[in-house]
């Protein structure tokens, strides 16, 4: 059996779904719907969006047996953290370009210690 049958079966048997309820909601005979668990058949593509909605899972859970994602990661958001990287970044940046138009560490300094107090004043007013 492939792993559309069996993905048809497990999920109609988890909804206590009998073939001929399944097949009423589809509209299709109770046949086909025993087709397709045996794997005599497959059904179009069409009929496998319907089954993913009635189910209530992806295309591809039917599809594959499983949901499939190109995807994997997980995003660990914290605020805090990111205003102190930016607020570092924003600084080095500043006395990087000071010094590159300037041509002098004293300018980048001054300019790095003018963007920090505007970041506190930011911080603060806001």
């Amino acid at each position: 059996m492939s792993e559309v049958s069996n993905s048809i079966k497990k999920l109609r048997q988890e909804k206590k779904l009998s073939q001929e309820e399944l097949a009423e909601k589809l509209y299709v005979t109770r046949q086909a719907v025993s087709n397709w668990e045996t794997g005599k058949t497959q059904p179009d593509i069409d009929t496998i969006t319907k089954l993913a909605n009635i189910f209530d899972v992806s295309v591809e859970r039917i599809i594959y047996g499983k949901a499939k994602s190109r995807f994997h990661f997980a995003v660990n958001v914290d605020p805090q953290k990111g205003a102190q990287d930016g607020i570092g970044l924003g600084a080095i940046l500043a006395v990087v370009i000071s010094y590159v138009k300037w041509q002098s560490i004293g300018w980048a300094i001054l300019h790095g210690i003018l963007g920090w107090i505007y970041v506190i004043y930011y911080l603060i007013k806001y």
